[in-house]
């Protein structure tokens, strides 16, 4: 194999534990390019003196426990596995912990296991928690139920003895500090509790980045780098917090300082490390997952994954020279694309997989890892202070530099597009690393050679295949996509509806996308001569393709993929990983075969798609946001050749596409207690071309009102949505408008505000009305450790905003008990605050504190009628503004496919039902109504 080598962001200091060669041989793997710059504050140290001073927690008020256990005889418990997953903890990077639990939840559970949840928060307090509180949608979500959903440990000492008799194995999904540096993990040793993953030991050696070095000054690290004091670029990161949160660049030695000061102040770490940025080279990742027996290492590395990032006609140089954070790792962003396998050379991809192998056998790791690193081509000039050769092939350089002891596992994390790549789904994988853990216990052993789960067939995307339906097998088609500003949104949510849909046995599932106007494969832009919807492209999907972060990923990797030479070497490398997790997997009884099928995705146009559809008899699950998804363009097509489809049909999705149509529809209901907001409506052109400060004076006179909100008449809920205070507000909205800006950065106007995300393309006509002003909820600390929790609300304007899903048949629609959302920063939710885990916090149902059972009741009964004369059936979302005193309802705007992402209120709502619906039952109810409706 070629050597290697390792950049100065990893450094690790590698004892010998009675094996030297092997330490020797690692600390070898991370040969210094450079001595980093670290600074500290105060060491943290996971010894086992000082684990009992985690353990000092609160007795909450009398819970009950929570901890959920199948109901079964005394021989169904000894073949059934009970799995404790433990998330939270005390890094920045808790919030993707929470969605890694929720996707573990989500693809384990079965006849055979059971699945307990537990929850530690920031100050390292453990909670036993219901299943259902792991779909709340953030940390301040968990903290804020705690007292009242959970059951609180007295100590670590005691959820340790508590999962020591309570859960066979332990699966522990918490990122960055206490999860990855060997906390949980010696906390676990300690109480003899069989877990997933790496030993406390490894766990220290391979986390941290830094050094047992004294920090060198900072000037003298650029001079012997040779960067430039005022403009060198370096990497700025925390020591011990993930891979993700905190990672940025710098920019000379007083930009660097301030950069690692500010990672210090926020809490995120209190060690900093400052490495060369690597210029010229191209990022990767790779799973290592250890397919051995027992004790017995065997790790396979799968196909790595390039990270591309990418920049659309950017003029900020320094936004070229960004790094993969967090923003673009998990946030729908098309700043980043990701090929796999990489666009390396084979040599480079044979040696990135041998030395990741290499690493994780020779660090102890156990199960499975994520292992990043650089391939930087020969043509790169590359300064390092070592002489050694590793790292070298004839190609150019690998340097590995960071090891994530416990991958991300959100629904299209690398663990799972690479997983997919070669075989397995999300389930398959998950309970493959299950099985080899239990592998290393004896008590469990047993288990696992015993295991009658197998996957339930071989999954295909062939739309095509009718041999299904002799067998009862219901065929349905989800489509996502569209050139809306939401296409990212409907991606999350079509796949999340995909994959919870695929748990039923009777149900064949095909994920497809509705590609945007702009057709890639020939360059053109077919709106030109797209007068005919039905020509849209839709892509019928195989697995893997379709857990990507954006539809232009996805397009483009449909391309990739059918592309000749790329497809053969895709099936080469796929075959080759295949045959090395065999070599290892065969030995192992429980070990039932892979089950992703490998095929290409199927272009088809709108109408072809549509024919297939009624030839195959299939139900269509429409997850597209905004235009031809939300207008009644796409439900019209369908009605015409008889498919069913879920959601309202073709005229409520007009009235309710357009919001001036909304209002007009639900005018003659004030007597009721349904109040609707003015709107003044402005073409984008107008905007352009008269004085700003005219349009805003105009704008007020009209509406009678001091602050405005701005938003698209046709696109959807949550991008382009801004409240404007002044003129000097609406000129750089307008700007925005004219310079076709992605998103705007947050405290752009006068009044605190996040990052607003802008349609692309901007909308053509927008919709002005006064802003409702309600008062601030507050989430307040009580105590001094921050874990007990309350509400402050003055309650002066007796106005609150929720959103409301409905479901049901129409004319006879049940409203779901209504979320009130306590927005972080500004006036406006974010797209994040609204769609992706780790932000904002939800009240559902609405608190007594705030709004009285009795005026809940009337808000339901409003918003029950709102939905039947709006003619919605199926399922919908309505926003509005509710009077905690009366109940009256001011309708914002009702949105007939609304977002389905797994951290959405929808899913909160439907848990608050009784008895609550799970996403996989609430997702096939949706499916249900669809196919009942009459066309």
């Amino acid at each position: 194999m070629a050597s290697l080598s390792s950049c100065s962001s990893l450094s690790l200091f590698v004892r010998d534990r009675g094996n030297r060669n092997d330490a020797t041989f690692a600390k070898k793997l991370f040969v210094k390019l450079a001595r980093p710059v670290r600074f500290s504050r105060n060491q943290v140290s996971y010894g086992s003196s000082k684990l009992k001073s985690f353990g000092v927690g609160v007795v909450r008020a009398s819970a009950e426990v929570v901890v959920e256990e199948a109901v079964v005889d005394r021989e169904e418990k000894r073949r059934i596995l009970r799995v404790g997953v433990i998330c939270g903890g005390p890094s920045a990077e808790r919030g993707i912990s929470l969605n890694s639990a929720r996707s573990v939840l989500d693809h384990i559970q079965g006849e055979d296991l059971c699945v307990s949840c537990y929850y530690i928060d920031c100050d390292l307090n453990a909670y036993a928690i219901s299943s259902a509180q792991v779909y709340s949608n953030t940390p301040a979500d968990f903290d804020f139920k705690l007292e009242s959903l959970a059951q609180c440990f007295q100590s670590l000492s005691d959820f340790a003895e508590h999962l020591a008799a309570s859960a066979d194995i332990v699966f522990p999904v918490i990122h960055g500090r206490f999860g990855e540096d060997g906390g949980i993990q010696e906390l676990l040793e300690r109480y003899n509790v069989p877990f997933i993953g790496t030993g406390s030991n490894e766990c220290r050696q391979a986390f941290d980045k830094g050094t047992e070095a004294i920090e060198p000054e900072l000037s003298k690290w650029f001079a012997r780098n040779q960067l430039d004091f005022n403009s060198g670029k370096v990497v700025v990161k925390p020591t011990r917090a993930g891979s993700s949160i905190g990672v940025t660049v710098g920019y000379g030695v007083a930009d660097s300082l301030q950069k690692a000061k500010e990672i210090i102040s926020k809490g995120i770490d209190d060690r900093v490390l400052i490495e060369l940025f690597l210029e010229g080279g191209s990022e990767f990742t790779a799973i290592v997952l250890d397919v051995g027996s027992g004790f017995d290492c065997h790790p396979v590395v799968l196909l790595p994954t390039e990270v591309a990032l990418q920049f659309h006609g950017s003029g900020d140089v320094k936004e070229k020279d960004a790094i993969f954070n967090y923003r673009r790792k998990y946030l729908p962003t098309q700043q980043v694309a990701y090929h796999t396998p990489p666009r390396f050379p084979v040599d480079v991809i044979e040696s990135i997989r041998e030395g990741a192998s290499l690493l994780f056998q020779r660090l102890g790791l156990r199960d499975f890892a994520r292992i990043d690193g650089w391939f930087l081509p020969s043509t790169t000039y590359f300064l390092s202070s070592s002489e050694n050769k590793f790292g070298k092939t004839e190609s150019g350089t690998i340097l590995f530099t960071d090891i994530n002891l416990i991958s991300g596992m959100e629904q299209t994390s690398f663990l799972f597009q690479q997983a997919s790549k070669v075989g397995f789904s999300h389930s398959n994988i998950l309970r493959s690393i299950i099985h080899r853990a239990c592998l290393r216990f004896p008590k469990l052993a047993t288990y696992s050679s015993k295991s009658s789960h197998a996957p339930r067939r071989l999954r295909s995307s062939k739309p095509t295949d009718t041999s299904k339906q002799l067998q009862g097998i219901r065929k349905v088609f989800v489509i996502f996509g569209g050139d809306t500003s939401e296409r990212q949104v409907s991606l999350m949510s079509g796949t999340n509806v995909w994959l919870n849909l695929l748990a039923f046995d009777d149900l064949d599932v095909t994920p497809c996308l509705l590609a945007s106007r702009i057709d890639h494969s020939s360059g053109a832009d077919s709106a030109k001569n797209d007068s005919d919807v039905s020509s849209r492209a839709v892509w019928s999907l195989p697995y893997s393709l379709v857990l990507r972060h954006t539809t232009e990923e996805v397009l483009d990797a449909c391309l990739e993929a059918i592309e000749p030479a790329r497809a053969a070497l895709t099936s080469h490398l796929r075959n080759q990983v295949m045959n090395d997790l065999m070599d290892g997997l065969k030995k192992q009884s429980w070990f039932r075969g892979f089950d992703i099928a490998d095929e290409q995705p199927v272009r088809f146009s709108l109408k072809e798609w549509i024919k297939l559809a009624k030839e195959v008899q299939a139900t269509v699950f429409i997850a597209v946001h905004g235009g031809i998804g939300e207008d009644g363009t796409l439900q019209s097509l369908l009605e015409a050749e008889g498919v069913p489809y879920t959601g309202p049909g073709v005229m409520a999705s007009k009235i309710c596409m357009d919001k001036v149509a909304t209002s007009l529809a639900l005018n003659h209901l004030v007597d009721r207690g349904v109040l609707t907001i003015n709107k003044e409506v402005k073409q984008k052109e107008d905007l352009f071309k008269m004085p700003i400060v005219q349009i805003w004076d105009d704008l007020l006179s009209k509406l009678q009102c001091e602050t405005l909100c701005v938003k698209p008449a046709r696109d959807g809920c949550s991008t382009g949505v801004a409240r404007l205070c002044g003129a000097e507000d609406l000129a750089v909205y307008v700007k925005a408008l004219k310079d076709c800006l992605l998103r705007i950065p947050p405290n752009s106007f006068s009044k605190a505000h996040g990052m607003i995300e802008m349609p692309n393309p901007p909308p053509e006509v927008l919709i002005f009305e006064p802003f409702v002003e309600t008062d601030d909820i507050v989430v307040l600390s009580t105590s001094t450790n921050g874990n007990a929790q309350r509400l402050k609300w003055k309650g002066q304007s007796q106005w609150v905003e929720v959103t409301v899903g409905v479901i049901g048949k129409r004319g006879m629609m049940h409203s779901l008990s209504p979320s009130i959302t306590v927005k972080e920063t500004g006036d406006i939710l974010s797209l994040e605050e609204k769609f992706q885990g780790g932000t904002g916090i939800n009240l559902t149902p609405p608190p007594t504190s705030i709004i009285s059972n009795e005026a809940l009741e009337q808000c339901e009964k409003r918003i029950e009628l709102i939905a039947n004369t709006l003619q919605l059936e199926g399922f919908s979302r309505i926003d509005a503004f509710v009077n905690v005193d009366s109940g009256e309802v001011l309708v914002i705007e009702a949105n007939t496919v609304p977002g389905m992402t797994p951290s959405t209120v929808l899913i909160h709502q439907a848990l608050a039902e009784q008895p609550p619906m799970y996403p996989h039952r609430f997702f096939r109810t949706l499916l249900d109504l669809a196919s009942e409706r009459v066309i």
